[in-house]
């Protein structure tokens, strides 16, 4: 079947998120595929109202984070027609200001407040397990989404990266690479900003389960089910507990000092570069294989 088409002959624009339960189980499915997923903040509220609505429905004891088509998410929306990082949201993740009538480091501190690195926090402290169902791109802001569940089950042609070094940025707003990989992995994925295909992701603890591409969805279902077999509460406990020990090792401390230096990146660009991100756009961070 064809897709719909506006009187224009274009696409028609479809919801960014799709919400479905599946038994105890809430699937939550980023819809842009014709852009890798890309996230603009319409999609960032559509998700966020995704997992409230499964944080508060009874029935859901599980949630799975998945992507349509070919890629989970290939990062942060820098320049797809949809765009939107200029518009106001209505803030739900933190108490910083409207970005969208500021200027300069004022407003691109309080937006990747609210959007990137507070949407991030407040998704994982979610009192449900969420399991990320990665296949093909996960890089940058969607390493993030990634990041922010408990588990990932990734596909055989998934692969991981974290381009933005090129962009003289010191590594995305949820800066968790030191936690979810060893320190000195961590160097390396950041400093050359290679792609980490599944298996090796796997090996280095980042990545639970590595599966065949056209099982993924199967097998991260069957995982899901099984941990719902578990009580509500005390998944909930859990999941905070081990929560707590990551932040009693300095995650979250350590997130705020990376978020200032992800910043101060930012205005060096904006006095010595085209723009806050260095010159960098889709095409030359395609270019570079990001």
């Amino acid at each position: 079947m064809s897709a719909a088409r506006t009187a224009s002959g274009s696409p028609a624009r479809t919801a960014p998120v799709r919400y479905e339960r599946r038994g105890p189980v809430a699937v939550v499915t980023m819809d842009r595929p014709e852009y890798r997923n890309a996230q603009n903040s319409a999609m960032t509220y559509a998700l966020d109202r995704a997992f409230y609505r499964a944080a508060g429905e009874d029935e859901v004891k599980v949630v799975v984070l998945a992507g349509a088509g070919r890629h989970f998410s290939a990062g942060h929306d820098i320049g797809t027609p949809e765009r939107d990082a200029h518009l106001p949201f209505d803030r739900t993740a933190g108490l910083w200001w409207d970005h969208s009538d500021k200027a300069g480091a004022e407003s691109r501190f309080a937006r990747e407040s609210e959007v990137y690195l507070g949407m991030c926090r407040r998704w994982r402290e979610l009192p449900k397990p969420v399991i990320a169902s990665v296949q093909g791109a996960c890089v940058a802001g969607g390493l993030m989404l990634a990041w922010v569940c408990d588990l990932i089950v990734a596909a055989e042609d998934a692969f991981f990266a974290d381009p933005v070094v090129r962009m003289g940025i010191p590594g995305v707003e949820y800066f968790a690479h030191p936690w979810v990989m060893p320190p000195r992995i961590a160097k390396e994925f950041l400093y050359t900003g290679d792609r980490m295909d599944a298996r090796r992701a796997y090996e280095v603890g980042m990545v639970n389960r590595v599966v065949p591409t056209a099982e993924l969805a199967e097998r991260t279902l069957a995982l899901a089910n099984r941990i719902a077999e578990m009580p509500r509460m005390g998944l909930a406990l859990t999941k905070r507990a081990v929560n707590q020990a990551e932040d009693l090792q300095g995650l979250h401390t350590g997130m705020d000092s990376v978020f200032g230096l992800h910043h101060l990146a930012h205005a060096h660009n904006a006095e010595t570069a085209p723009d806050s991100l260095g010159g960098m756009d889709i095409r030359s961070m395609k270019a570079a294989g990001a």
